[in-house]
């Protein structure tokens, strides 16, 4: 769907996440072996991970000032249980931040959020405003307002159906 190029960084792997419906072929990478196995995901995983991307989704409808398409549980309450580690480097005293072992897609995306949180990347991570879309993207625009993952596909059906309504 999306013209543009990947998400920065760890940004990268809630977008793929976000991006495993494609909600106009109605086709979920997550029902395929292949699919599940780019997230560590065993079968008995993929309803819980539905619902996280579901979650995400939501959220970066949020970020684009779009409302959410369905009711999901609230990307908060999933990081909740997102356990985390903080690693210090004993040479040098640095800190990292990472996931942990347990929940480990659902501490990956919390890690992931978290470095996107300290560069100032994370509300630029959106969901393109077509309900037969909502296809995730990297808002690299200089004002931060995209609202299309593809200006030549949603953007441009989104134009047309505004002047045929004229």
């Amino acid at each position: 769907m999306s013209e543009r190029g990947p998400a920065p960084g760890d940004l990268a792997l809630i977008e793929a996440l976000v991006n495993t419906l494609d909600i106009e072929a109605d086709a979920d990478e997550l029902d395929t072996a292949p699919g599940r196995a780019r997230f560590g995901l065993t079968e008995a995983e993929v309803p819980a991970a539905r619902e996280l991307r579901e979650s995400l989704r939501a959220t970066l409808l949020a970020h684009a000032g779009h409302p959410a398409h369905r009711e999901t549980t609230t990307l908060g309450e999933f990081l909740s249980r997102a356990p985390l580690l903080i690693a210090i480097d004993p040479t040098d005293g640095t800190a990292s931040l990472g996931p942990a072992a347990e929940a480990p897609l659902l501490s990956r995306v919390a890690s992931a959020i978290a470095q996107s949180l300290v560069t100032g990347t994370w509300l630029r991570l959106k969901a393109c405003e077509a309900p037969t879309c909502h296809w995730a993207y990297y808002d690299r625009s200089p004002a931060g307002r995209g609202r299309w993952c593809s200006m030549a596909v949603c953007g441009a059906r989104a134009k047309m159906r505004r002047y045929r309504a004229k």
